[in-house]
């Protein structure tokens, strides 16, 4: 891998850890709704508590609109795991320097959120040598921000003896999976931005032993075969899907749920939709044609919903999410919707037939499986 594990950080008592967490989860009425990426952390956190450094945690969090909110829910959250101190105002050096000279060894630092500051997204190095001002050493253990190369991310890595923490480990070892897969090898891909996810078509199209598209990816090859895609979403362009759908690898659903405009939805088979149909899901005998290729496979890889998950479209993500549990197969799991429903179905995790592995990853997941690396992992070679 050739990057160095926490595990190989020696002698860390009474050392300043800075550990660049992903806390950007979704907070309601002032809530943690979804807690997945911070259980993820917690390996990494209970490690360096318990090998007595002084963690300082460093992470961003944005509301759906993209705009800048604050990590103290998540705070509130954690402190109900492990004590911490929440420096609001830790773009302030004195403030800052005063709450990390107070700690003793294990004690916990959160900062806000470090969007608050604009060089973080510009990795500014002059605000990458003030957060690594307060560290001796830096863990990465965002692997879903491990794709942006921002300040937290590129640049603190490169002015601290750098190391990466458990779950970007596990998240490495886990897609490095499909890279040589147990056969046969189903990647089933769903969501949306077609110009984002047709090279990964393209990748595994070799790779794998069926793709299964959905979502409203497959809007784009129901419109490019000339059938009615009615008011769908679709990605502009031509991708040469006529060709690429008579591959005997492709498998494309046969029916879909559609939205009309007096707000119902109906099940139809693809040929049927009309101009005024919104498709949203995909359909109920498409997920019955898919269930013998789960139940064949020795692994899949999944990204991204069959459907409109946002607006209550989650009835084939979630049929999907069961026949990969109830089939005993290997999987691996990621994007915000898919693991949402795998979630909500208590499905993540092992079991005494499978192992699925969900990814905190959703763009950075897709991008790895693209190009196998990352900036943020190139960061700590």
């Amino acid at each position: 891998m050739n990057i160095k594990s926490i595990k190989e950080m020696g002698d860390i008592k009474g050392k300043k850890v800075i550990v660049r967490f992903d806390f950007n989860v979704p907070i309601q009425d002032g809530k943690v709704v979804d807690d997945l990426r911070i259980k993820k952390s917690l390996q990494t956190l209970s490690f360096l508590r318990n090998a007595g450094a002084k963690t300082i945690i460093i992470s961003h969090i944005e509301a759906k609109d993209g705009s800048t909110i604050t990590l103290e829910p998540v705070a509130d959250y954690l402190k109900i795991l492990a004590p911490l101190n929440f420096v609001k105002d830790f773009l302030n050096k004195d403030i800052a320097s005063v709450a990390v000279d107070a700690m003793n060894n294990g004690d916990v630092v959160l900062f806000e959120n470090l969007r608050l500051s604009k060089g973080e997204k510009k990795n500014d190095l002059d605000f990458s040598a003030y957060l690594a001002s307060f560290g001796d050493m830096y863990v990465n253990d965002a692997f879903s921000v491990s794709h942006r190369e921002h300040a937290s991310v590129v640049g603190v890595p490169k002015l601290l003896p750098h190391y990466a923490g458990f779950n970007l480990i596990e998240e490495i070892e886990n897609l490095n999976s499909v890279a040589n897969p147990e056969r046969p090898f189903l990647f089933i891909l769903g969501g949306a931005k077609f110009e984002t996810k047709m090279p990964l078509i393209q990748k595994f199209i070799d790779k794998a032993d069926s793709i299964f598209v959905g979502g409203a990816l497959m809007n784009n090859f129901f419109k490019e075969q000339g059938l009615n895609v009615g008011k769908s979403l679709v990605s502009e362009g031509t991708f040469n899907l006529v060709e690429l759908s008579k591959s005997p690898k492709v498998i494309l659903p046969i029916d879909v749920v559609v939205k009309t405009v007096d707000g119902s939805s109906h099940v139809k088979f693809v040929q049927e939709v009309s101009d005024t149909d919104w498709i949203v899901d995909v359909g109920p005998a498409s997920v019955e044609k898919l269930a013998p290729v789960i139940f064949g496979a020795k692994l899949i890889l999944w990204n991204g919903p069959m459907g409109n998950y946002e607006e209550g479209f989650k009835g084939q993500t979630l049929g999907i999410a069961k026949l990969i549990v109830d089939s005993g197969v290997n999987a691996v799991l990621g994007g915000g919707d898919t693991t949402a429903a795998v979630a909500s179905l208590g499905l993540d995790g092992d079991s005494d037939r499978n192992t699925i592995f969900v990814s905190t990853g959703g763009g950075a997941m897709l991008e790895y499986l693209l190009n196998e690396t990352l900036p943020g992992i190139d960061a700590l070679k």
